[in-house]
């Protein structure tokens, strides 16, 4: 039986259809949602994530939820950074530790550079604990949440798109209408598929094996508490890399282990007797006490699209960029598209921005898309040094293994430069661990951003950009972090002062002539614009920090979107009010696609 709706121009069930409650989708529908925007989200699933899958939240995401107002509850249930950071390279939990790698911003270096660019923490976040933020405050706020529902297809055309979609429970079929679709529906995305989007790259290149579990291993992790524990042992052919992986979900007693297989045989049939098996083997306790939980496999992949989107259709998350769980990039990749598409949906849908703000979308996201698959793939490959050195291979015996551990070791001049290799080969991987440019240093070039006559090759790198983030209130960037004072002698980030759905204009004390200005333009385009002035009552700049990143004089302005990007700067102002009014309103116009 199928139900249907009327389809006529101006009729819908919706104004945005989201599919899929992952990390894109269940952020997705709480940004709309946050914004008044009537929003629809259907999963064909009958709850959230099973299984913790992706868990790093990067400083960036933690930004989004800050801005969401949800930050409080995703540090009361994420791991803080203090339990996050000594990666362990090993024989077994219980065996030979062949090294260590101050991670995630946790070592004395890195640890003040991570502080200093951010008002948040990163965290441990399992994707079982994120997701029921997400949709929970997504409902609360007043989007609708549809479980056991499947997507089966879709048709669109110039006013909206009809969805075809299964109640699972009763077995019907029914359409729902909406203005805008958008597939955050995983790597296997139907919405990616029947949109014909192009992409690059290839799938299934590995194979690797989850296995969650429940076991005390406090003796073995609370001296070096960490997320990620890699093991060396024989056949630990981790999805190709040659380690197997445990991984902390809770400390010190849930956890899950990543184990490879081969991708050209038939998949393994994993029964529990089994899987403890390889869970004893890699802690190297044969007698632990095991409760096994679960068991999946998937399988590495390095793909991505050169598109998001299509029409009135757009697609986020691993629907787009497929790729291998290293640098702890998936879900923060996936929330931070979202939060770079809701704003534009919502002010398009409400009549403040034209539909060409939508392109930008695409012309944004898709490169930071092939960034991160690249890097992940990178960040896999970048474990072989490694073996190298210790003279092994994923295929490697016992007795090789114990070969290898003994040259390093070895008092001999072979042995030291051996050691010199290996902490060489170590360093190597906080390309994976400690890539704090590829998560704050993301630059937009599209329509919605206005150049201001400086480039990305202007900017001076004194540092790796991988390594290294670099703020800067150059067009594209994000906003740059700095610590004012309010009213109250409290601390509240520059970040705090923007974002929340709204466009900000940002200038000094000295900066007068845009509050005239952004009153005006806020009456002209009758959309919401916040003015803010840095160095007033409200807005102190105690520290000195905002006079040394903004890059502006005080007079100077800075146009922030919701997303806290600069859309458009001028580093002094105009001479005249008139001139200020004009100059605003132009470029609101230009960035909203408003060229009326």
């Amino acid at each position: 039986m199928t139900h249907t709706h009327p389809t006529g121009p101006g009729t819908y069930d919706t104004d945005v259809l989201v599919v899929g409650s992952g990390p894109a989708g269940g952020s997705a529908a709480l940004l709309l949602a946050t914004y008044g925007i009537r929003t629809l989200l259907v999963t064909k699933y009958g709850w959230l994530a099973n299984t913790p899958r992706a868990h790093i939240t990067n400083q960036r995401t933690m930004e989004v939820l800050r801005d969401l107002d949800v930050e409080a509850e995703a540090l009361a249930v994420g791991s803080p950074s203090h339990l996050m950071g000594d990666t362990v390279l090993c024989t077994a939990l219980a065996g030979e530790e062949i090294g260590r790698i101050r991670s995630w911003g946790t070592g004395p270096a890195s640890r003040t550079e991570y502080a200093s660019k951010s008002p948040c923490e990163m965290i441990d976040l399992p994707q079982t604990y994120l997701e029921p933020i997400l949709v929970s405050k997504a409902a609360a706020r007043g989007a609708k949440v549809r479980f056991d529902t499947e997507f089966l297809s879709f048709t669109q055309d110039e006013e909206g798109v009809t969805a075809l979609l299964r109640d699972r429970v009763r077995g019907d079929e029914f359409t729902v209408r909406a203005r805008y679709l958008i597939g955050a529906d995983g790597a296997n995305s139907l919405v990616a598929e029947q949109l014909a989007l192009p992409f690059d790259g290839r799938m299934a290149k590995a194979g690797s094996m989850n296995i969650v579990f429940k076991a005390d291993l406090a003796r073995h992790c609370a001296h070096r508490p960490s997320v990620l524990y890699w093991v060396l042992q024989p056949g630990a052919e981790t999805g190709g890399i040659g380690m197997g992986l445990v991984r902390m979900v809770r400390p010190w007693n849930e956890w899950l282990l990543v184990w490879g297989y081969d991708i050209e045989q038939p998949p393994p049939e994993m029964n529990e007797e089994e899987a403890r098996r390889i869970v004893r083997d890699l802690i190297g306790d044969p007698e632990l006490p095991v409760e096994i939980t679960s068991t999946s496999l998937w399988t590495v992949n390095h793909s991505y699209a050169s598109a998001f989107s299509s029409g009135r259709v757009f697609c986020a998350g691993d629907a787009v960029h497929r790729h291998p769980p290293s640098n702890g990039l998936g879900s923060n990749t996936s929330v931070q598209d979202a939060y770079n598409l809701a704003w534009k949906l919502a002010m398009v849908i409400r009549g403040e921005a034209g539909p060409a703000l939508l392109d930008s979308y695409s012309a944004e996201r898709a490169p930071v898309g092939r960034q991160i698959v690249e890097r992940a793939n990178l960040s896999r490959d970048q474990f072989g040094p490694i073996f190298d050195v210790l003279g092994v291979g994923g295929g490697s015996d016992e007795g090789t293994i114990a070969e290898g551990l003994a040259a390093v070791r070895s008092q001999t001049a072979e042995g030291a430069k051996r050691r010199r290799l290996l902490e060489e080969a170590i360093q190597l991987k906080n390309y994976e661990f400690n890539a704090h440019g590829v998560e704050m240093n993301q630059r937009y070039v599209s329509g919605a951003v206005l150049a201001d006559g400086t480039s990305a090759e202007a900017e001076v790198w004194e540092e790796d950009r991988e390594l290294s983030a670099r703020p800067t209130t150059r067009p594209g960037a994000k906003l740059p972090h700095a610590w004012l004072v309010d009213t109250r002698g409290e601390r509240i980030s520059t970040l705090d002062v923007v974002g929340k759905g709204v466009f900000t204009v940002l200038t000094g004390l000295s900066g007068g002539v845009w509050d005239t200005a952004a009153d005006a333009c806020r009456d002209e385009l009758g959309i919401p614009l916040r003015f803010v002035r840095i160095g007033d009552a409200d807005f102190r700049d105690a520290y000195g920090e905002w006079s040394r990143a903004s890059e502006i004089t005080e007079d100077g302005v800075l146009l922030v979107r919701p997303d806290g990007h600069v859309a458009w700067r001028r580093t002094t102002a105009p001479q005249t009010a008139a001139e200020a009014r004009q100059e605003l309103l132009g470029t609101l116009r230009q960035v909203l696609g408003r060229q009326e």
